[in-house]
């Protein structure tokens, strides 16, 4: 199917970027092909993932230190730097 992708400016946890990093390399796929996967599969209330790749998100999670779930989702706050509010 032809499609047209854009650039996106996305921010997301550091940890969650590094299983999905390491979950991709490990599927041979790009991190833009995970996401699309796991976003279709959402949209229609499917799970994206085997009981096999659940595993091995959940040793990836342990590798990472990657302890949120699902009911974090909507109560995460990003911390500031210490630098940019420290006074000269």
């Amino acid at each position: 199917m032809m499609i047209e992708r854009v650039q996106t400016g996305v921010r997301l946890e550091k940890r969650l970027v590094k299983v999905l990093k390491a979950l991709a390399e490990h599927q041979d796929i790009s991190l833009g092909d995970l996401i699309e996967g796991i976003v279709l599969h959402a949209f229609e209330g499917q799970t994206p993932f085997s009981p096999g790749t659940l595993e091995t998100i959940g040793q990836l999670k342990r590798i990472y230190g990657l302890e949120l779930g699902a009911a974090d989702s909507h109560r995460l706050v990003e911390t500031t730097e210490k630098a940019n509010d420290e006074p000269s």
